[in-house]
């Protein structure tokens, strides 16, 4: 059987603020994410800035938390059962998929203990990241080698180093963007935000500002819009240091002046809505852009459990 375990970045266990602050903790200790000396991070991380940053988050997260709990770890669970459906339809009880958290539970060795448990021999991991960074898809490799460290009967592997020029992939993001004006109108400019990372990051190898840009220019090709009918910006910047720009929310703030009063926000990195498109662009966006002057502001969902996106997953699975 092949096991396919599909990995996301993780989410507070609740909205309350100790929490948070285990999530920020356990997510900023990562030398993946934060590329510090420990030995002068930690006390940084767990003296001051968990403390003092996990109240405010808790505040954002309470503004978007579901009934059934965070919404990134809804969306993630109902997105590996339509993966799941999807595989199921195409070669029945050929494949067993169960979805981690990288920093949180359940967490990449209980992932995989479960797909070896129901029998799978084969192992294909699945960051939810479709354009690679050493800061997210990275560290889900680290994590599925620490995990298999202390096993004897290793089984086949395989890591699927991210999807961003997939035409499937591709395909699901301009059919969200189409839909969404079909029901809504459609603006003046498709502004898409993709998560920021250090620009040392980027100056050190990573390909992750590259394939962003693919993403992008592929997106606006499926969807034929002219140069001046979309923009690529960076969002979510955490810390000091340059990040990848432009940055969404000075771009947001600029457009109003430049004549654009109307946009449409999409956010093709992340595989799913969490804290991040829901919070930061549909609310704290949408009022930055108020504020500036603008008339409209629309938000495209992420693709979640769209039925194309699980398509889209099942075939880099099977190919």
């Amino acid at each position: 059987m092949l096991g396919v375990l599909l990995v996301n970045l993780g989410t507070p266990r609740s909205a309350d603020s100790a929490d948070v602050r285990r999530f920020l903790q356990r997510f900023l200790s990562d030398p993946r994410v934060v590329e510090l000396p420990r030995v002068l991070w930690w006390p940084l991380l767990f003296g001051v800035i968990a403390p003092l940053r996990a109240p405010r988050s808790a505040a954002r997260y309470r503004e978007i938390w579901l009934p059934e709990g965070s919404p990134h770890a809804v969306y993630t669970a109902q997105l590996s059962a339509a993966l799941q459906a999807e595989l199921n339809a195409r070669s029945p009880g050929a494949a067993q998929v169960a979805e981690a958290f990288m920093y949180s539970d359940p967490d990449v060795p209980s992932g995989i203990e479960r797909l070896r448990a129901a029998g799978a021999r084969q192992l294909i991991v699945l960051p939810a990241f479709p354009q690679v960074s050493g800061t997210t898809t990275g560290a889900v490799y680290d994590a599925v080698g620490r995990a298999l460290q202390r096993w004897r009967d290793l089984p086949e592997l395989r890591l699927v180093p991210g999807y961003a020029d997939q035409p499937a992939y591709i395909a699901a993001l301009a059919a969200s963007v189409r839909e969404h004006w079909q029901q809504h109108g459609r603006s003046q400019l498709l502004l898409m935000s993709f998560h920021g990372i250090p620009q040392r990051c980027v100056a050190r190898g990573d390909p992750y500002a590259a394939q962003c840009a693919t993403t992008a220019r592929l997106l606006a090709a499926a969807l034929q819009l002219g140069s001046g009918q979309w923009a690529l910006t960076y969002q979510s910047r955490f810390g000091g240091g340059r990040w990848l720009e432009p940055a969404t929310f000075a771009e947001l703030a600029a457009l109003p002046g430049r004549g654009t009063r109307s946009v449409t926000v999409c956010c093709p990195g992340f595989s799913v809505d969490c804290l991040e498109t829901l919070e930061e662009i549909n609310m704290a966006g949408r009022e930055v852009f108020r504020v500036a002057g603008g008339d409209r502001f629309d938000y495209v969902a992420a693709l979640n459990a769209r039925p194309d996106h699980a398509r889209a997953l099942a075939d880099l699975i099977l190919n």
